[in-house]
């Protein structure tokens, strides 16, 4: 069996890349990694997404989908979908989250995201939905639920969780993710935060932002990958800002549609945060990368903020009841040190 490094040469000898110097770029919470390839003044990205753990073809669909309705996703020069390798279109390193730190219009990077997600909803089509999996509320439940494998045990000394405890927490969210999971469908990008979103001031109007590592992308509630944008995990964005930002979606909705959409931002955003809770804990306990666990303290705080609404109150009650606020500080001891 041929190793992995002699796979991706062969790839690159074929693509005639192969003498191409290379650099690794920043990995993230995936099996998939990156690089530049620099080759007679021109670069190209590596995808290296090793099957099974990753499968290309979802990437290659949605920028495919993406790319017909005029965003900026990066364009595809050779894929190997058998052996999970793409090359494909730089974009650059300005990502929002390099530009952030750098000073840049906080504002106006958010306002572009927020264009790009109103771009999305008035130019999708239901022949694109039909390509892609849906978001759906057996979906939703076994997201709930890796909180329940991961994030329990570790601040209950490895104690698992009961299965009657375990059957009440899926019956409360089940009973109101079948009230509203299918109003607003819509294309979701599922990971569209700052990481994700690259500035291109060279293009023109919603093109200027690029769009990486949409993959996972789903046929959802529309409000999902705005709720994604504002209560980010890995930086807070301010109450003002956000407002600004939903209420500037919300334009592009009837008014008669605005309470069913706060209470679908709220339960989708209490929805991933629960998620995300169990999945840093994973990322630490299975998959050795501990950096995860300093977000901790920051997703509470976005999930309590969501279970505030009044249709959420169940869901708020086994928290507290189950979960109280001395089990959502994890030990210091867990803490990833630089």
């Amino acid at each position: 069996m041929e190793n992995r490094k002699d796979i991706i040469q062969e790839f690159l000898n074929q693509q005639k890349w192969g003498d191409a110097h290379r650099l690794p770029l920043a990995g993230d919470a995936s099996f998939r990694r990156y690089e530049r390839l620099i080759q007679n003044n021109k670069t190209v990205i590596l995808m290296d997404a090793p099957p099974p753990k990753e499968n290309i073809k979802s990437f290659l669909n949605i920028g495919k989908i993406l790319n017909d309705i005029k965003l900026s996703a990066p364009e595809i020069y050779a894929y190997d979908e058998l052996n999970g390798l793409i090359l494909l279109e730089d974009l650059g390193d300005n990502t929002y989250t390099v530009l952030l730190q750098k000073g840049y219009s906080e504002k106006e990077l958010y306002e572009l995201a927020g264009d790009v997600l109103i771009e999305i909803r008035q130019r999708i089509q239901s022949d694109h939905l039909n390509l892609i999996p849906k978001f759906d509320v057996s979906r939703a439940l076994r997201e709930v639920q890796v909180f329940l494998d991961w994030y329990w045990p570790l601040v209950m000394e490895g104690a698992e969780i009961s299965e009657d405890i375990r059957k009440d927490y899926v019956q409360k969210w089940e009973r109101i993710l079948h009230h509203y999971l299918d109003f607003f469908p819509t294309l979701t990008l599922f990971d569209f935060h700052v990481d994700n979103l690259i500035l291109l001031p060279q293009r023109i109007g919603v093109r200027a932002c690029g769009l990486l590592d949409f993959q996972d992308a789903v046929s959802a509630p529309a409000p999902f990958d705005l709720m994604s944008l504002i209560d980010d995990a890995r930086r807070d964005v301010s109450l003002t800002l956000g407002k600004h930002l939903k209420d500037r979606y919300k334009t592009n909705f009837s008014k008669d549609d605005y309470e069913h959409f706060d209470i679908l931002y709220d339960l989708l955003a209490a929805q991933r945060h629960t998620r995300i809770l169990g999945t840093f804990c994973r990322l630490y306990r299975r998959d050795h990368k501990p950096a995860y666990l300093n977000f901790i303290p920051r997703v509470w705080q976005q999930l309590m903020n969501a279970l505030q609404n009044k249709h959420l109150l169940n869901i708020k009650e086994w928290f507290d009841y189950y979960i109280p606020s001395s089990k959502r500080l994890l030990p210091p001891s867990l803490l990833y040190k630089k």
